[in-house]
């Protein structure tokens, strides 16, 4: 074409980025063996997968396929290099990762094409997005590396962590696996997708490059099926960092529960793209470019499913076909291309068949008139519009460049609609009226919102999902206790079932004044609603005292009154829009109201476990200081305001979680019991609390402090009964968004492995208790931490 063809045709003409330096680096280093102790080596099996270029179906290089047996090695390596880097001081860590900073930026351009190569996205993605965005991940961990001793104090790392990425974003999810735990003294065994190795290969050059000590970093490249279940399974693996698919995520929940494993997820998402009818539509058809086409689709978050306000959506529709006229799909390497290739043959087969699901369904779909290349795996952008709500397109992540559309006509039905689906990763909100976005963003049940804006990150701004998106943040000071654990928690030690049981034998009964006397015959019920109620099931359970002699009945609860419970906490909902001030004020007030009933309660405690009534006023006194604490906490506990690298900023807002189910502890019966709820209720949860079924007579003592401290209705419910039965049908309950479990090995177990229905977080003990008095380990951030989760909202500004 010549210039004047140029010049009156206004295409642009081709703009290919040169792949001869990676093909070299390639054909120089093939074949690839696995990265153990700083070291090359041939996997024990010989066996090795082909590495293929998604655009052109040509082979790239041939990498090892490790067997379990590779993958213990890479694990023993990580286990002996802890010892000594936990221990290396914060500053020459700090000093590793300005390093691997250093090194990706100078092989940026190796880096930017050995990716889109790979994995088939466009040079300008991996040029302009993910490399630099690698490198602000080191630099930004190194910082916290040098804090690390003051900023982070009573923290340790982990231990050894797996870690399992995806093939989507195989250079970035790196940095956002590695960058945070090696910063904070932990060691990792990381294994990249079956599709797209070569640039963790390439990584693992500069790692011996700088010096880093052997074993820090190991990557192991495989089969799923072969390293990513050897690391699940391992029992010198004390963490697993995954993204993927929430179908997979759940396997690993079920692999790891009991296990005593931390477990961070970040999976699937079906992200809403919310346009109200003052946007500026423009900027949107843009936005959504980006939301959807960017990365072929291929994106987590990306925004798959578009909501218009009714009244704008003929002309946003017809700009957006548009705009879908003039896209470029085609050769990755070229700098003009917008939309690469899909990763795989079978990926691309996968799109298509959800995409005929849809035109079944009664979908419309619209696509450019243009083809795609047919050497390679390509899809065009696609457009759907008469989509119903549940229907497979607007359910289902497609993980491709297929955009389904809807519309809405009210705010209320906006959000209704966002939050219709079983994830909640992120969303975008676009509209004038800041007024409006900053309304509805809190409502979006995701963890990032952007607004105005799609698919913005920074290594400062946490980043995961609510519901089936998984748990855990990644990036951010919230990203970083993923890979830390309290100092206290090495001195845990397990206790038997036989032990559970005999907590209350440790000293000889204290006498208790009147007990010679009969009692008068009691029987709380349970409490739900704000009401005592009757168990459904018709019966009671004796509590017996230390002494030996029953000191009266609870309700048996069954599962339609945990049920019913979830019924009222979620009804009293409102509670989490309620000021933090109000909160707190009526957290002091239930400590008035105990104070004044305090000789009761340690009366209470003596006859339950024997212990003296100095030790029982004791735990009344702690108690009534917990809820001093978590009262001051509510209004104090608060978001942040992030500055990432762009003309806006980030607010990082700590959010309730919802519904959380409580199982109480047995060793201290009132103070076990406040110091789990009050947490949860002064960060805006409501609680369904199965309390200690050994002692839960002082929970059901509180029925009237809650009566008469204008606790709204429903924010704490009590279901008495057999601990493990009833805290099992709350973790399976869909609509209890935590559950946190002090109770037995076993019990803990059962917990994790009850979660998965709609990917909950839990809280559990593992059957070690704690010591509850101790303010370090009864109180305090760990506990605020666990009852919310950080939304972060991107708010860019200027002309």
């Amino acid at each position: 074409m010549s210039i004047m063809e140029i010049f009156s045709s206004m295409e642009y003409g081709p703009a290919p980025e040169s792949s001869a330096p990676a093909l070299e680096w390639l054909k120089e280093r093939q074949p690839f063996g696995l990265f153990i102790h700083n070291q090359w080596v041939a996997p024990q099996n010989g066996q090795y997968l082909e590495s293929v270029n998604p655009a052109t179906g040509q082979t790239l290089a041939r990498v090892a396929a490790a067997s379990r047996e590779d993958v213990d090695a890479a694990v023993a390596s990580a286990r002996q290099a802890f010892v000594s880097w936990s221990q290396t001081p914060g500053h020459v860590r700090a000093r590793y990762l300005y390093a691997l900073a250093r090194q990706l930026q100078k092989h940026s351009r190796l880096f930017a094409v050995l990716e889109t190569l790979d994995n088939g996205k466009t040079i300008r993605e991996t040029r302009d997005l993910d490399i630099p965005l690698v490198a602000r991940h080191f630099y930004y961990h190194a910082g916290w590396a040098q804090l690390q001793e003051t900023e982070l104090a009573g923290y340790q790392p982990v231990g050894v962590i797996g870690q399992i990425i995806p093939w989507n974003f195989p250079l970035l999810m790196l940095a956002w696996k590695i960058a945070p735990a090696i910063a904070l003294g932990n060691t990792v065994v990381l294994k990249p997708a079956r599709y797209t190795s070569l640039t963790a290969l390439k990584f693992a050059e500069i790692v011996q490059e700088i010096g880093l000590p052997a074993g820090v970093i190991n990557i192991v490249t495989g089969e799923a099926s072969q390293v990513g279940e050897a690391l699940i399974q391992h029992p010198d693996v004390n963490k697993i960092a995954f993204t993927g698919s929430t179908e997979v995520g759940k396997r690993i929940r079920q692999a790891t529960a009991g296990s005593g494993k931390k477990l961070s997820l970040e999976l699937g998402g079906k992200s809403p793209f919310i346009v109200f009818d003052d946007a500026d539509l423009d900027s949107v058809v843009e936005g959504i470019v980006d939301a959807i086409w960017f990365n072929q689709g291929q994106v987590c978050c990306a925004g798959s499913r578009l909501l218009v306000q009714e009244n704008s959506s003929e002309r946003l529709l017809a700009k957006l076909r548009t705009r879908m006229e003039h896209l470029r799909v085609g050769d990755p390497l070229d700098k003009t291309t917008d939309i690469g290739a899909i990763v795989s043959t079978g990926q691309r087969d996968e799109i298509q068949r959800l995409v005929d699901q849809g035109i079944r369904e009664g979908g419309e779909i619209w696509q450019p008139s243009w083809s795609c290349p047919t050497t390679g795996s390509f899809f065009p952008p696609t457009l759907f519009t008469n989509i119903a709500p549940a229907s497979t397109l607007a359910q289902v992540e497609i993980f491709g460049p297929v955009l389904v559309t809807m519309t809405f006509r009210t705010q209320a039905e906006a959000v209704e609609l966002a939050n219709n689906t079983p994830y909640g990763l992120a969303a975008s909100v676009w509209s004038e009226n800041i007024n409006l976005a900053l309304d509805i963003a809190p409502r979006l049940k995701a963890g990032s919102v952007w607004i105005n804006s799609t698919n913005l990150f920074d290594a400062s701004c946490g980043f995961g999902g609510y519901r089936e998106s998984g748990f855990g943040r990644e990036g951010g000071k919230e990203g970083l206790y993923e890979y830390l654990k309290p100092d206290w928690q090495k001195s845990l030690l397990p206790i038997s079932e036989t032990r559970q049981a005999e907590l209350f034998e440790e000293s000889e009964a204290h006498p208790v004044d009147g007990e010679s006397l009969p009692a008068i015959d009691r029987t709380p019920k349970l409490f739900i609603g704000g009401k005592q109620v009757r168990p459904d099931s018709g019966y009671s359970l004796p509590v017996v005292g230390a002494s030996g002699r029953v000191l009266g009945e609870v309700g048996e609860g069954t599962r339609k009154d945990i049920r019913n419970a979830v019924e009222a906490a979620q009804a009293a909902k409102g509670w989490a829009s309620s000021t933090a001030h109000n909160r707190a004020q009526i957290l002091y007030y239930l400590a008035e109201n105990l104070a004044v009933r305090e000789e009761e309660f340690v009366r209470r405690i003596m006859q339950q476990t024997g212990r003296s009534q100095a030790e029982a006023r004791k735990e009344v006194q702690t108690g009534l200081s917990r809820l001093f604490s978590y009262a001051a906490w509510a209004d104090k506990y608060e978001g942040t305001i992030h500055r990432p690298p762009l003309r806006g900023v980030a607010l990082a807002m700590k959010e309730p979680l919802g519904v959380i189910g409580i199982a109480a502890p047995d060793e201290y019966p009132l103070l076990g019991f406040l110091s789990l709820i009050a947490p949860a209720i002064a960060m805006g949860n409501t609680v369904v609390v199965v309390p200690s079924p050994v002692a839960p007579l002082s929970a059901t003592d509180s029925y009237q402090v809650f009566e008469t401290s204008d606790l709204p209705a429903g924010v704490v419910n009590i279901v008495t009964g057999a601990r493990d039965p009833l805290s099992k049908v709350l973790a399976e309950h869909e609509d209890v968004a935590a559950m946190w479990y002090f109770g037995s090995a076993q019990g803990s177990q059962g917990i994790e492995a009850a979660s998965i229905s709609n990917m909950k977080r839990t809280w559990v003990n593992y059957g070690r208790p704690r010591h509850w008095l101790e303010r370090s380990q009864g109180e305090g951030e760990e506990f605020l931490r666990e009852a919310t989760q950080v939304k972060n909202i991107w708010v860019p500004f200027g002309d």
